[in-house]
């Protein structure tokens, strides 16, 4: 097994600093939803954990584009996502509905947070380790950070969508944060393409798809990103059923390499 090697933080250019500022502004503007959700601006607060998303979806693939990959980068990219993806979707969530439901709601709220955490922790060690399990390549292990807090908002962007009346319930969110919270640290595989590669014909027909994602993302922002949340959940047992399928047909788990945790999410 190849085992990755992180790079010592030395001096470092501006331009190998850009993958760690956008990892510091992920952590801005997941803390910024909290702000919003304070104010009871739910949709404004929603879009500042999509934008966290997108940032931290950015951050590790640029450090590689560059070769900034680094220690440094590596952890805080993590305390990052634990903050943006465990923290803020929890006090959403209690802010929204939770607040009135005693200890039971924050309880909910803590478990959340305190899984997504441990999550990364076990991500962060499992690089370490001498004796760490190999990742599998084509899969996560349980539901990464960023997709759990999209899981753990949906009741809330649903509910822009077809109203508050059934979705702003505390029961619907305690099980729906617990759930995901199960979900995160579970040895459930879920899909990942991070080394998904397209052929040429393949690669138009992903950027003609990625437009006319944007185009109902700007057009029909609520529906859209429900949509996409939707699929993400119904994808995770059909991934679960592929991994056994390929575990029968005796397909190789282990990956060329390993990678770091700007991967995971």
């Amino acid at each position: 097994m190849t085992r990755f090697r992180r790079r010592r933080v030395t001096a470092l250019s501006i331009n190998r600093m850009i993958p760690n500022a956008l990892t510091l502004l992920a952590l801005c503007s997941g803390l910024t939803a909290i702000r919003f959700a304070l104010q009871d601006r739910w949709e404004v607060a929603v879009v500042a954990v999509l934008v966290a998303m997108l940032l931290d979806g950015l951050d590790g693939r640029i450090a590689r584009l560059m070769g900034a990959t680094s220690e440094l980068g590596a952890q805080l990219d993590s305390l990052s996502d634990v903050i943006a993806f465990g923290v803020t979707p929890a006090v959403m969530i209690y802010l929204w509905t939770l607040s009135d439901a005693g200890g039971i709601g924050w309880a909910a709220c803590l478990v959340y947070a305190a899984c997504c955490a441990l999550r990364l922790a076990r991500f962060n060690t499992a690089l370490v380790e001498e004796t760490s399990t190999p990742l599998a390549s084509r899969y996560f292990v349980g539901v990464p950070a960023p997709a759990a807090a999209a899981l753990a908002l949906l009741p809330l962007v649903l509910s822009f969508v077809l109203g508050d009346l059934v979705l702003r319930s505390d029961v619907v969110s305690v099980l729906t944060l617990l759930g995901v919270a199960i979900l995160m640290v579970s040895r459930v595989p879920t899909f990942s393409a991070k080394r998904l590669k397209l052929k040429a014909p393949q690669r138009l027909i992903a950027m003609v798809g990625m437009v006319i994602f944007v185009a109902l993302l700007i057009g029909e922002t609520w529906i859209t990103v429900s949509l996409i949340t939707l699929a993400y959940l119904v994808s995770i047992p059909l991934a679960a059923l592929q991994h056994r399928r390929e575990q029968r047909h005796g397909l190789p788990e282990i990956p060329d390499e390993l990678v770091l945790p700007e991967d995971e999410e």
